[in-house]
C-alpha cells in the first residue's frame, strides 16, 4: 500500500513545499526527501526557481550529499565528475563530450515541475510527463488569494528556524491527527490561547482544508488568531501576525515518518510576541508526536479495525480519503 501511495499520490500530485525567501541567491538550493524521493530546488542566474530529483545521469549517484541547504555555483557529482548548471541542464561530463552521438541535452537532470504561488509558497510536482497530469488549479485554485491572508504581507516573514520530529507512525495518522481538534480539548492545555474550540470548524474544498474559527477579542489584541491550511497529501501552512509555521508530513516507509517545521518570523514583531506563538504551537506538536506513536503501536498489535469518525468534528480527516478514492484510489 506504502508503494502504491508513493506512486499514485507523491509522484503525481502537487507538493507544498517551502517559501521562495529561502532561494533569495543565485546558487541557493534546498535539498528536501519525501516518500524516498531525494530532489534539490534551486535558484539559478536568470533568478528562475527549478526543481531536480537528485540523481546524476551518470550512475545514479547524488549530486548534492549534504542534507539542508546551501550555496553552489555549479551542481557537481563526485562520483566520476559530471556536473551540471543551476538549470540542470549538463555542463561537464569528463571523456564523454568527445563521443559521437553524446547529446548533452538528454543527459541533463531529471527536472520536478515547479510552481511558486502568489505569497512566494513553492510547490512541486514529480509527474514525469512534460505536462503534469494533474494541474495545479484542479485541487488549489485560489488557495493562495483567501479572504483572511489579506492582514498579512508574507514578504514580511523571514525563516527563524527549523526543527524535526521523528516517529514510529504512519503518514496518514499524522495528517488525520493534524486536521482535526475532536482531541484538542482533552490533549493540548495551549490550544484555547490561540483557537476558539467553541467555533472552530474546517472548509473542505478540492485538495485542501482550510480551518477557521471565530478569534475572540483577546486572542486578537494579541496576535494569536491563526490562518491554517492544509494541502492534500501532506503539507500545512498556518500563517498570524507574528509567525508562520510549514509543516510536512514525510514518510519514510509504511510506519515511520518525520514531522519537518519551517518557522518564520514577522520581522516587525517583538521577541516576546514571536516567543509566545512559536513555543505554544512547538508543544503542540510535540503533544501530537506522542498521540501518533501510541495509535501506532495500538494499531500495530491488530486488535483495532477501524472507529467511526464523528461527521462534523472530524469530517476533515474523512475528506482527503474520499478525494483520493475518487481521483487515484491510493487510500
Amino acid at each position: 500500500m506504502y508503494e502504491f501511495e508513493r506512486r499514485a499520490i507523491f509522484s503525481k500530485r502537487w507538493l507544498f513545499i517551502t517559501h521562495s525567501s529561502r532561494l533569495r541567491e543565485t546558487g541557493d538550493w534546498l535539498r528536501y526527501d519525501v516518500a524516498g524521493f531525494d530532489f534539490i530546488i534551486a535558484r539559478d542566474r536568470q533568478g528562475n526557481i527549478n526543481a531536480f530529483h537528485n540523481v546524476c545521469r551518470h550512475r545514479a549517484y547524488p549530486v548534492i550529499e549534504k542534507q539542508g541547504q546551501g550555496n553552489a555555483k555549479i551542481l557537481a557529482c563526485r562520483y566520476h565528475g559530471w556536473s551540471y548548471g543551476l538549470n540542470g541542464k549538463l555542463a561537464k561530463a569528463p571523456g564523454y563530450q568527445e563521443l559521437d552521438g553524446f547529446d548533452k541535452e538528454h543527459n541533463r537532470l531529471f527536472h520536478i515541475h515547479v510552481k511558486v504561488d502568489i505569497n512566494g509558497f513553492i510547490w512541486v510536482n514529480m509527474d514525469a510527463k512534460e505536462i503534469p497530469e494533474v494541474p495545479w488549479e484542479e485541487h488549489f485554485r485560489d488557495v493562495d488569494k483567501q479572504d483572511r491572508y489579506k492582514p498579512y504581507n508574507f514578504n514580511d516573514y523571514e525563516l527563524d528556524h527549523t526543527y524535526e520530529l521523528d516517529g514510529k507512525y504512519n503518514w496518514k495518522i499524522l495528517a488525520d491527527n493534524f486536521n482535526e481538534c475532536y482531541h484538542c480539548p482533552t490533549t493540548h492545555p495551549d490550544i484555547p490561547d490561540f483557537i476558539n474550540l467553541e467555533s472552530f470548524d474546517s472548509d473542505v474544498k478540492d485538495g485542501h482544508i482550510q480551518h477557521h474559527c471565530i478569534s475572540t477579542p483577546e486572542q486578537l489584541a494579541k496576535g494569536l488568531n491563526v490562518a491554517s491550511t492544509y494541502y492534500f497529501p501532506n503539507s500545512s501552512m498556518t500563517v498570524s501576525a507574528h509567525f508562520i509555521m510549514v509543516q510536512k508530513f514525510l514518510p519514510r516507509g509504511p510506519n515511520n515518518s518525520t514531522m519537518a517545521y519551517e518557522i518564520y518570523r514577522n520581522r516587525n514583531s517583538s521577541d516576546a510576541d514571536f516567543r509566545l506563538i512559536s513555543e505554544m504551537y512547538a508543544r503542540v506538536m510535540a503533544e501530537d508526536k506522542v498521540l501518533c506513536d501510541n495509535a501506532q503501536k495500538n494499531l500495530d498489535r491488530g486488535v483495532f479495525v477501524n472507529g467511526q469518525l464523528h461527521p462534523k468534528y472530524e469530517k476533515a480527516p474523512l475528506f482527503p480519503e474520499h478525494s483520493s478514492r475518487g481521483h487515484h484510489g491510493a487510500l
